[in-house]
């Protein structure tokens, strides 16, 4: 249903702007990747290399990442792996068992969603893919923001 907003008067006051946030995440949940994906340590080693080029953002490290031991936590078994960045972080997480991957990309500076997802896509070419798109620190920028503990 469509909602319907109230355009306020002009009456000459100031207006007050809505403060930028300080974040922004997109959150994708990807099933039924393609088969083999959620293994393959080098493929989501590169997509964490490439990801930052679509982003537009500088890393500080090359990408980490760690493979869980399948025989210990068999419904866990997958790779969890992460970037740095300058601008805060990229992270991907597989479990092998469902072909399920999560990846959770936060970036304090603002980024295109479209490209992104579409780059996601060609790397896993998921089924289907959930996304929530999340703008974080929104008092960050208000005068006196943090200063009260």
């Amino acid at each position: 249903m469509p909602q319907v907003l109230e355009v306020p008067v002009a009456t000459g006051a100031k207006t007050t702007k809505q403060a930028e946030p300080f974040g922004y995440q997109l959150l994708l949940d990807l099933y039924d990747c393609k088969p083999g994906a959620c293994d393959d340590l080098g493929l989501c080693y590169e997509f964490l290399e490439q990801v930052i080029h679509v982003l537009k953002v500088e890393q500080q490290s090359p990408p980490f990442i760690f493979r869980t031991d399948g025989k210990r936590y068999p419904d866990k078994a997958g790779l969890s792996g992460w970037i740095p960045l300058v601008e805060s972080g990229i992270q991907i997480h597989t479990l092998t068992p469902k072909e399920f991957i999560s990846i959770d990309i936060y970036s304090c500076r603002k980024f295109e969603i479209d490209p992104l997802k579409e780059f996601v896509r060609s790397y896993f070419q998921p089924k289907r893919m959930d996304e929530q798109f999340l703008e974080r620190g929104l008092d960050y920028y208000k005068s006196g923001s943090g200063n009260s503990r």
